[in-house]
């Protein structure tokens, strides 16, 4: 049988353009090495708590056609993101905000906010920060930046912040208010009955093989100027849509680009009903090796007798491990645009996703690409 479209991976980007494609009479087929659909939206039941496997995921978006689009497949609630930061025994809202504020300075007003924040950059004197520690400081002050910044900083990168650059962080946003909601996007919320459903209706009548590896399932052969791309069962694709690492495709040809990893720790409290009193708390000291943990219940404002927590580790990233973030710097974005220039000699290949085209990429941003591509097919 001739295919349209092999689409490689079923997270997001494959699953929204699989079904605008299965929408507009195209015959398309979908793989992922992995044993499961939704990539790392998964969610599964546990104990009747949707656990979200592969860290928090909170849908967000300012995009009107991005939500709609998204609640044909599921039911969202009204869930808004609030997370806290944990250091030692202090509690603070994030973002930064008065909330924030008041708990670490004992303020009640923005404007003495406003002249504390004033007062610790102005004494550090920094005027051209050299690393992202000086840039945290010209931009927060001492001790928002030693309590809330540093540790967790330090943590997700694997190094310390007088070794990272500056430009990783342009802005940290103090917001004079005393508004806990992380996002400001107007549309917010969780699938009611988790991700994996939500992709599951997107791709129904779709075929769908996991546990399938693109280079063990394909193999590309040139025929009259032409790629011919044949799966083991005989099958034939006009059209390959890759999600997954692009230097990868390329059998790291020009040398490896660099992610960050993630490791989770997943507990099951069966006699607890409520361990942390939110979904997300970021533990921002450095000697604690987590940086957050994840009240799955939460979510969905669960009443369920037990709870499941996950802890959340940050990695170096190891060929065979899980990529889950591109290290943007000017020595890797050089490396893409190498592999972006090999992809262009590739025509029958369209590279998408935060892996195929090296960026990161929120949830909404990830559906509107591949809405924008899937209607240039």
């Amino acid at each position: 049988m001739n295919y349209d479209y092999l689409i490689v991976g079923a997270g997001l980007y494959g699953s929204v353009f699989a079904h605008e494609m299965k929408e507009k009479g195209r015959r398309v087929r979908l793989i992922d090495r992995r044993q499961h659909i939704a990539g790392n939206i998964y969610t599964e039941d546990v104990e009747g708590i949707q656990v979200h496997r592969f860290g928090a995921h909170i849908f967000h978006t300012s995009d009107k056609k991005v939500w709609d689009y998204v609640n044909q497949f599921a039911e969202f609630n009204h869930y808004i993101n609030s997370p806290v930061a944990r250091y030692h025994d202090e509690l603070y809202n994030l973002p930064f905000n008065m909330n924030t504020f008041s708990r670490m300075w004992g303020v009640v007003t923005p404007q003495e906010a406003k002249e504390q924040i004033a007062e610790q950059i102005a004494d550090l004197g920094i005027t051209e920060p050299k690393n992202l520690e000086e840039q945290a400081l010209s931009l927060v002050g001492k001790d928002v930046y030693e309590k809330l910044v540093k540790g967790y900083t330090e943590k997700q990168w694997g190094r310390d912040c007088k070794e990272l650059p500056a430009f990783i962080i342009k802005r940290l946003p103090l917001r004079f208010t005393f508004d806990n909601n992380y996002f400001n996007d107007r549309y917010q919320g969780i699938p009611v009955e988790g991700y994996t459903r939500m992709v599951e209706k997107m791709l129904q009548g779709i075929e769908v093989k996991t546990g399938t590896d693109y280079r063990d399932f394909v193999t590309e052969e040139e025929q009259d100027g032409r790629i011919i791309v044949r799966d083991r069962e005989g099958n034939t694709y006009d059209r390959v849509v890759y999600t997954g690492m692009i230097d990868e495709y390329f059998d790291f040809s020009l040398g490896h680009l660099e992610y960050r990893s993630l490791r989770f720790e997943t507990e099951t409290l069966p006699d607890c009903d409520n361990y942390q009193g939110n979904a997300v708390v970021n533990y921002t000291q450095r000697e604690i090796p987590y940086t957050r943990i994840i009240e799955h219940k939460h979510f969905v404002f669960g009443t369920q007798q037990g709870t499941v927590i996950t802890r959340e580790y940050p990695a170096d990233w190891r060929e065979g491990d899980e990529p889950y973030y591109p290290v943007n710097n000017d020595k890797n974005d050089a490396l893409f645009a190498k592999y972006q220039a090999l992809a262009k000699e590739r025509p029958h290949v369209i590279f998408g996703g935060r892996l195929g085209q090296y960026r990161y990429y929120d949830m909404d941003k990830v559906i509107a690409e591949a809405l924008t591509v899937a209607e240039k097919e």
